[in-house]
């Protein structure tokens, strides 16, 4: 390019530095855009038998590439162009920023897609999602982790592009000692909840989808971000808590291990009623359900009271939301039956009324 300017001085013709310029900026973007077009249909056919990370890398890099390219393609122009020493500099520092930011929008979702690909394969809704729900978790949590990493590195590296950082950088390193416990402290919150965010991801005492009973609610972790977690209640209502509650409070998990759960029945009936006839009941209840999952079916009296006896029925479910709904439906039924065949054993109060004296009797007759 530049013998070929020299080639127009040489013949005589002169041509104003900003026209100049121009003619090689619009050179050199038309030589890219074409290049990448070429590029690109040669990375769309060879991955045509590909699987989808690899189609849909190709599709979502294409515009974020065209630009990064563009910008490798002025800075050559710019570093051949009649421009002065300090036009050249500052066009190709301003241009350096801009790829240093294209660098980190590609890595940002090459992140997105490869871990959108590998969350496909598990599903929440399945019957035993334990497994999907301790991948996804994970996933998420790392997911925004490495968002703040990637923001956090093209900040540095942006501001790595100036003198005044470098020739400072010493300094401030020494004295980031300093610097460090004052942000600590003002900052602890947020670090507070950043590493536990982490220790989350690892330990995984909660996860997406998980049933919990904390602060005397039930219901369901919903989201998990970098600093909070949303619990959707059984009304529909939100609770928010921060990463660190989790690591200090105790708090119920009802799908630790497993989604499968044990419900409990608890009827209180008069001593009269026969136990056998109930345990026959549940045990039919339980056997036309559609709820129970076939693993569990008791029946068991766990206490004596003074006016009745406490009947304890558990049944088992493939997950809390079936757990309930059985639950729900053996209490309607097994009242319904009592109702019908022992009405008596119904509990109620019982008053005994005593023969008044003979003296009382005869003044009540007069």
């Amino acid at each position: 390019m530049t013998e070929f300017l020299d080639d127009i001085r040489a013949e005589g013709v002169w041509l104003p530095a900003w026209l100049a310029s121009a003619i090689i900026f619009a050179a050199v973007t038309s030589v890219t855009l074409f290049a990448h077009r070429i590029l690109f249909r040669l990375l769309t056919r060879l991955v045509e038998s590909k699987d989808l990370f690899w189609r849909s890398l190709v599709s979502r890099l294409k515009r974020v590439v065209r630009l990064a390219m563009l910008v490798a393609g002025l800075s050559f122009g710019a570093t051949v162009a009649p421009l002065t020493d300090m036009q050249s500099a500052t066009v190709r520092h301003i241009l350096l920023i801009f790829f240093i930011v294209l660098v980190a929008w590609m890595a940002r979702i090459v992140k997105h897609i490869w871990m959108t690909v590998y969350l496909r394969r598990f599903k929440l809704d399945a019957e035993d999602n334990l497994l999907a729900r301790k991948h996804v978790t994970q996933t998420r949590i790392m997911e925004r982790v490495a968002d703040l990493l990637i923001v956090v590195v093209a900040i540095s590296a942006c501001m790595m592009t100036f003198d005044a950082v470098r020739q400072y950088g010493v300094s401030l390193l020494a004295s980031a000692g300093v610097a460090g416990i004052v942000v600590g402290l003002a900052l602890q919150p947020v670090l507070k909840n950043l590493f536990a965010g982490i220790q989350l991801a690892i330990t995984q005492p909660i996860r997406i989808d998980d049933a919990l009973l904390v602060e005397g609610e039930w219901g369901r972790v919903e989201e998990i971000t970098s600093t909070y977690v949303v619990v959707q209640l059984w009304d529909w209502r939100r609770m928010i808590l921060p990463l660190s509650y989790f690591i200090e409070n105790p708090f119920q998990n009802w799908t630790r291990e497993s989604s499968a759960l044990i419900g409990t029945v608890m009827i209180y009936l008069d001593y009269s009623v026969p136990v056998a006839a109930i345990r026959k009941k549940v045990e039919e209840i339980a056997q036309g359900s559609k709820l129970w999952d076939r693993h569990v079916v008791n029946i068991a009296v766990t206490d004596f009271r003074e006016a009745v006896m406490e009947i304890r029925i558990l049944v088992s479910a493939s997950n809390s939301g079936r757990t309930f709904d059985l639950r729900c439906e053996v209490r309607e039924k097994l009242i319904d039956f009592i109702q019908r065949e022992y009405p008596a054993s119904l509990p109620r109060m019982r008053a005994v009324m005593s023969e008044p004296p003979a003296r009382d009797r005869r003044e009540a007759a007069e």
